[in-house]
């Protein structure tokens, strides 16, 4: 039995706190700790949780293995390295922390602790992701010949209306580190990125925020072939992330988490799954069993010394990726 600790009690908290509870059997959470006394209370009423006020004595407690990080990304570092420090495991939400550098610092600490650190990229673990990977892994699409990502969501302007949201000290960034970063984890891993050879960001007239609500780029993928995306959260009333990978043997499109395969002989194959994925004003809008997953193999991955399957190194890759798009937008 894995205790657990869970920091932060925000929106992030209900698809977590639903997959710990599946998981009693295997880790219970010890203690679930937010600054706010209602939330406190909210959480305890909902989940059973024990709740504290006190990140640093949950960290210390001998009954915690490892620490949940929820709270915004730029308190990630100093609660992760207290962690490490004390000799427990991490999993922490995305992205790693609000700059590329606090990112890089959380990833080392891990290492340098020998302790493991997961990252909580939900969407590598819906069925239709995962069906794509091992297709492109056993070379059924051909050689990759181009690939796109496209996220047209929304989030009306009371969601940035609320304190720090959309502020660059917070959260690092807009739509590229608060939700688009999500499904660029997720063409990453399908096909790599290995340049971004340019890119547009901007602030539609539909959000007063401080970050980008919109942004474009030009890539060459893993292999050398041209690729591309576009992300925003201006695109009322959003509509499910899409990523189309075309192959020298048929192409593959993913519609939320929802998968067709045409194959240039004519077959085709698809993978079907309507759990949402929080495009619209509904951020929550989507089923708990992906993050139930991610936990499961971060629990394995802590009962076995091994990397979970998505490591610092690889949301690394993925946030300097952001942060090429940042530098080289117009």
């Amino acid at each position: 039995m894995i205790g657990v600790a869970v920091i932060g009690l925000g929106n992030a908290l209900a698809p977590h706190a639903k997959a710990l509870l599946d998981l009693s059997d295997r880790t219970r959470v010890v203690t679930a700790v937010a600054r706010t006394e209602a939330r406190r209370e909210a959480t305890a009423k909902a989940y059973g949780f024990p709740v504290s006020a006190d990140a640093m004595a949950a960290i210390r407690d001998p009954a915690v293995d490892a620490v949940m990080i929820l709270t915004p990304a730029n308190a990630h570092l100093e609660l992760a390295e207290a962690a490490f420090a004390a000799g427990k495991h991490v999993l922490c939400e995305k992205p790693l922390e609000a700059t590329l550098a606090r990112a890089e610092r959380l990833v080392a600490a891990g290492r340098a602790a020998d302790r493991r650190l997961g990252i909580m990229f939900q969407m590598r673990f819906r069925s239709a992701s995962q069906r794509l990977k091992s297709l492109l892994e056993s070379g059924a699409l051909g050689g990759i010949q181009a690939a796109t990502l496209t996220v047209p969501w929304w989030r009306p302007q009371s969601y940035y209306d609320e304190p720090g949201r959309g502020v660059k000290a917070r959260d690092g960034g807009g739509v590229l580190m608060t939700q688009a970063i999500h499904a660029l984890d997720l063409f990453h891993w399908f096909v790599g990125v290995r340049e971004v050879v340019a890119s547009q960001i901007a602030t539609t007239a539909l959000h007063r925020m401080e970050t980008e609500d919109f942004a474009a780029a030009l890539f060459r993928l893993g292999n050398g072939a041209p690729g591309s995306m576009m992300a925003t959260v201006a695109a009322f009333p959003g509509s499910p992330e899409q990523i189309m990978i075309i192959g020298a043997r048929g192409i593959a499109r993913m519609d939320g988490s929802n998968l067709r395969v045409s194959f240039l002989d004519g077959t085709e194959e698809t993978v079907r799954d309507q759990h949402g994925s929080g495009s619209g004003s509904t951020l929550m809008g989507f089923s708990h069993e992906p993050h139930r997953a991610v936990i499961a193999d971060f629990l394995d991955a802590v009962e076995q010394g091994r990397d979970p399957a998505i490591t610092g190194e690889d949301a690394l890759a993925t946030q300097r990726t952001i942060q090429s798009i940042v530098n080289k937008g117009v």
